[in-house]
């Protein structure tokens, strides 16, 4: 199974690609976009739309993972997020890929085990399970939301 993960932000939005094979996880790549504060927000939401559509195009992912939005104290940067996140699942929906979303906690339990670890301790994580240094913490959330949806129990439908 190969997942694009998401950290979907309008100022960085995050990605990383983790393939599942015979037990195993590796990333296969991992990144972020960052437009300009200045920016047109329809330009800075294409941005990441034509950046979701490349890495499906390329990659051919069997499903996407998207964190939610934390809805912190400032309704504005949720109504960004949530911009991002709805230019995130177009961008899926338009090339037929099921996009799936998570808690942050639930993220955070899947790869830490702990659901309110903090993002060093995230990042540590997923150096350590898929052996890559990630400098970016959009980059390493975007991974750990693809590591906690590659190894998420499926349900079998008899």
């Amino acid at each position: 199974m190969k997942v694009l993960g998401i950290d979907p932000g309008t100022a960085a939005c995050g990605y990383g690609i983790v393939q599942e094979s015979e037990g195993r996880l590796r990333a296969t790549a991992h990144g972020c976009w960052r437009t300009r504060a200045g920016q047109r927000q329809d330009l800075r939401l294409k941005t990441i739309f034509d950046g979701v559509a490349g890495l499906i195009a390329a990659h051919a992912p069997d499903a996407v993972a998207l964190e939610e939005s934390y809805v912190g104290a400032d309704a504005r940067i949720a109504l960004s997020v949530g911009q991002a996140r709805g230019a995130v699942l177009v961008a899926c929906a338009n090339a037929g890929v099921a996009a799936t979303e998570y808690a942050p906690a639930h993220v955070k339990q899947a790869v830490c085990g702990y659901g309110r670890a903090e993002k060093a301790q995230v990042q540590r994580m997923v150096k350590l399970v898929l052996g890559v240094e990630v400098a970016n913490n959009h980059a390493s959330d975007a991974l750990a939301v693809a590591i906690c949806h590659a190894t998420a129990p499926r349900m079998v439908l008899a």
